[in-house]
């Protein structure tokens, strides 16, 4: 009998530690790999924003962020999280959506939030969206209403009979966009046509057909884009094409007009997304992918002078 009083009382202090255990913090410090598709200022901005709030909400003792560059090529990003695996990192911060693509294909373990993501179906391949992806990932989304893109456009133009939508068809979420917007224009009696590169090299030669065809010119959030900013200016300037654009900082470079998300603090909803989960231990599965709530309509007075028009009301200068 005292054999298996005191087997009784050794088991109920070994439940007792392991409950103490479960209810203590396991980590007080993290390592966090965050992988960036390209250099450009939208996923530039993003990138910092995460890594100032998530520094801000753990203390920066507390957290090792590894910031890494795919240079534009998914297989680099691929190269990138493959390593942030092996690494064993507390989690994995995914600028654009081929590194989320990448991130998504190397772990279903380590939680994975995206970021400059414009839809999370189809850069996931989901067929059903309730605003969940599940899983091991979440993040947030840079998408603008894409009506009231298309509805900027002719509130500009309304003469405009032929809209080129360029961008690159190798960016699910670039794809997803020229195909909402393009529906949006045809309803408004546009007629649309589709000019695509499937990286850098061709941009300039794209671009030039897109200017000969169209009266004005959509350019989606599209990283591609995004980074041959100068070499599509030097099309559509000379060319006195007016382009409207997802994302203001390409609008800065060639653009009359845009509806953009702030990036940075895009970046800084993620990064306290990453807090949550690294050190209130929220479930990934279960947080819905988080948006911009105000966009802002901004016009590049430069390109308006050169053109000849007169801003519309409601839009702010791009400084």
């Amino acid at each position: 009998m005292k054999k298996l009083l005191a087997l009784i009382l050794a088991v109920c202090m070994i439940l007792g530690l392991a409950a103490c255990g479960a209810g203590s913090k396991e980590k007080d410090s993290w390592t966090v790999g965050v992988c960036q598709l390209v250099q450009h200022p939208a996923l530039d901005k993003a990138t910092q924003g995460f890594v100032d709030a998530l520094t801000e909400e753990l203390g920066k003792d507390k957290v090792e962020i590894i910031v890494q560059d795919g240079s534009g090529e998914p297989a680099n990003c691929t190269t990138i999280v493959n390593d942030f695996v092996s690494r064993n990192v507390d989690l994995i911060m995914a600028n654009a959506t081929p590194a989320l693509q990448a991130a998504a294909a190397a772990t279903d373990t380590i939680p994975i939030l995206g970021t400059s993501i414009t839809h999370y179906a189809p850069a996931l391949d989901l067929d059903e969206w309730n605003g969940t992806v599940g899983n091991n990932i979440s993040g947030t989304s840079d998408l603008a209403d894409l009506e009231v893109q298309a509805k900027m456009i002719t509130e500009w133009f309304p003469e405009a009979k032929k809209a080129a939508i360029l961008f690159c068809n190798a960016e699910a979420n670039s794809v997803f966009q020229a195909e909402e917007v393009s529906k949006h224009l045809t309803a408004l009696g546009l007629e649309v046509k589709f000019f695509t590169f499937t990286d850098s090299n061709d941009v300039g030669s794209v671009t030039t057909q897109a200017c000969e065809f169209a009266d004005v010119i959509y350019v989606p959030t599209d990283n591609v884009a995004a980074s041959n900013a100068e070499a599509i200016a030097n099309v559509v300037l000379p060319a006195n094409k007016p382009v409207f654009t997802g994302e203001k900082d390409p609008c800065a470079a060639f653009g009359v007009a845009s509806l953009s998300i702030d990036y940075y603090n895009l970046g800084v909803t993620t990064g306290k997304m990453a807090a949550r989960i690294l050190k209130d231990g929220e479930d990934v599965s279960k947080m819905p992918v988080e948006f911009d709530p105000n966009p802002t309509k901004f016009f590049n007075q430069k390109v308006c002078g050169q053109l000849g028009i007169t801003p519309l009301e409601g839009y702010t200068a791009i400084e």
